[in-house]
């Protein structure tokens, strides 16, 4: 019953979002990892390059092999020994925005319009698709209700800025893309005088998203939107 990622609503016995196996995301920063540490490796002369070159290139291959969703054009959530989650949701942003491809082009715009089309607000990403029958469009009532909407269906302003950055770069980081995010980031601007004054709130509804619930100052939902914002920023030379 534990729950392993960020997904982590427990009730009791119940596991609303039980992500158990390998998640699509966490494989994602693995990847990553691993050509990061493979960098410093040949840069430094220390440690054993090949030995993490080549583990990344297995790595992508079967991450590849195992989480595209060739009918939905997009990637599984969780894959296990036995089955996989193919739940539209936010997590698979990640694999696009991440400095090192773990897909091939063409599969990270196809990702990043499947996003856009299921899960964007302004304010956030949708966690679950509203075509699922899960979704969730409101988040309130009581304890049990809001904890079963939290990551099933309900905006979390966090994953946006993942979004922006897999944007910009599908979008060769032009000036073009970048003042698209800059202009798309501005219609948050009215929600910094909302709960905590400067601060953006941890989540919306999924149908409602102008309506801010949950923790009023996220830090994580300031922190990366402001990193786009300053990616954004960069590529524009502002």
């Amino acid at each position: 019953f534990e729950q392993v990622t960020w997904m982590d609503i427990r009730i009791g016995d119940v596991l609303p979002t039980p992500r158990h196996g390998k998640p699509v995301e966490i494989n994602a920063y693995w990847y990553n990892a691993l050509r990061i540490v493979g960098r410093f490796s040949k840069m430094t002369n220390k440690g054993n390059y090949s030995s993490y070159d080549s583990l990344a290139k297995k790595v992508k291959a079967s991450f590849l092999r195992e989480f595209w969703n060739p009918e939905e054009k997009c990637l599984k959530d969780v894959i296990s020994n036995s089955s996989a989650d193919y739940q539209v949701r936010c997590n698979q942003i990640w694999a696009v925005s991440l400095p090192f491809s773990i897909l091939p082009r063409e599969k990270e715009i196809q990702v990043v319009e499947k996003v856009y089309a299921h899960l964007y607000t302004p304010y956030g990403l949708r966690s679950l698709s509203p075509e699922d029958p899960e979704y969730k469009p409101f988040y309130g009532g009581t304890l049990w209700k809001r904890d079963i909407a939290y990551h099933q269906g309900t905006v979390w302003a966090f994953p946006l800025g993942g979004y922006y950055l897999a944007y910009l770069k599908v979008h060769d980081y032009s000036e073009i893309a970048g003042r698209k995010v800059i202009e798309d980031l501005s219609l948050l601007i009215g929600t910094l005088g909302e709960g905590c004054l400067g601060q953006i709130a941890e989540i919306f509804d999924g149908d409602n998203p102008e309506e801010s619930k949950g923790c009023f100052a996220q830090a994580w939902s300031t922190g990366e939107l402001l990193r786009a914002l300053k990616k954004a920023e960069q590529i524009v030379n502002y």
